[in-house]
């Protein structure tokens, strides 16, 4: 498949369907159920994206990765973060160098586990906010700089995150700026009885699973390239706007809003609700967006951006309900922005 002289566009959609569906098959051998954060996961990695996953231990968040991973020919490494770890361990360091011939002594650099296609940054919480700060620069820059000096990163760049919810204690939160740099915040839940009892069944036996690559670089690159060429009708773009605009706590946003909200997403959230459907939508094999792909990518997007206040917290509500309620509130049929009324935003 290419992307620029494709047969047709549903030829091009039914393609990119089918390639990304073996990717899902090729994961599901190693991994149970999850169905919902797969998908986030490859429209991620199609949105040319980042992704943050979020459970309590033991729910395969890692597995997840790094089965990905191997379901793609693609260099992949695994930076495990810890409070001693410093950006150099990160992103590389000058390192001097001696001639055995001549003896003379120059820097060179060194890359750090960063320079792969995809990286797993494991529990990024438990490292200090420097070093954080050196792996966001890459992921928004897809370059890092040491001693003066840029160097881009491999292409394609996927970081795919993980975080512990429960253990705080000697973490170090990623700030909502920093959290705004993720496409996706996937949380990752329990399995239920059934799920449970497979995963059971296929690790305690001796069978391991045959995972084969299904995706290169080229494909992958140009998959990415295709999503960007995705039409979006200006009643579509118009919702996803107003889903961001309508979640901040201003004079004209909804009641529940202002009751809840301390912060709500800026116009990055807009973006990234417009690619991430696109990519849902050659997901789903058709070639043009509709208000259901971004109704079904709003939660991953918007609940790190959108942050609840105390009255909120002291009621129970997280920014899933919120992100819920605003689905409820703002008609996705609108056609323009032009104030409450026109957004079709409710109280």
């Amino acid at each position: 498949m290419t992307t620029e002289h494709p047969t047709n566009d549903l030829e091009a959609a039914e393609a990119f369907a089918t390639a990304f569906g073996k990717l899902r098959d090729e994961i599901s051998k190693a991994v149970v159920g999850q169905d919902e954060v797969v998908e986030q996961m490859i429209l991620a990695l199609a949105a040319r994206g980042h992704a943050i996953l979020v459970g309590v231990p033991g729910l395969a968040k890692t597995m997840l990765v790094s089965t990905l991973a191997q379901s793609l020919d693609l260099d992949f490494r695994r930076i495990q973060f810890t409070p001693d770890l410093m950006p150099s361990d990160v992103s590389g360091a000058e390192v001097l160098h001696t001639d055995p011939a001549t003896g003379e002594r120059t820097f060179r650099f060194q890359p750090g586990p960063l320079f792969a296609n995809v990286v797993l940054a494991d529990e990024i919480n438990r490292t200090p906010p420097r070093t954080q700060a050196a792996l966001l620069e890459a992921m928004q820059e897809r370059q890092v700089t040491v001693a003066g000096e840029s160097h881009p990163l491999p292409c394609p760049f996927f970081v795919l995150a993980t975080q512990n919810p429960i253990e705080q204690e000697g973490t170090y939160p990623l700030p909502e700026a920093a959290l705004d740099r993720f496409l996706f915040l996937v949380k990752v839940e329990y399995p239920d009885a059934d799920e449970e009892a497979e995963v059971v069944r296929r690790t305690t036996g001796s069978e391991e699973p045959d995972i084969k690559p299904v995706l290169d670089g080229r494909q992958l690159v140009e998959m990415q390239e295709l999503v960007r060429t995705v039409p979006v009708g200006d009643s579509v773009l118009a919702y996803a706007v107003a889903l961001a605009r309508a979640s901040r706590p201003d004079d004209d946003a909804p009641d529940f809003i202002r009751q809840w909200v301390r912060w709500g997403a800026g116009p990055r959230a807009s973006q990234h609700l417009i690619l991430a459907a696109k990519a849902r939508a050659l997901l789903h094999g058709t070639f043009h967006v509709s208000p259901d792909d971004v109704s079904a990518v709003a939660r991953p997007v918007l609940r790190h951006r959108i942050l609840p206040n105390f009255a909120a917290e002291a009621e129970g509500i997280d920014a899933d309900a919120v992100v819920d309620r605003l689905l409820d509130s703002v008609d996705p049929h609108s056609t323009a922005l032009d104030g409450e009324r026109a957004a079709g935003i409710g109280s």
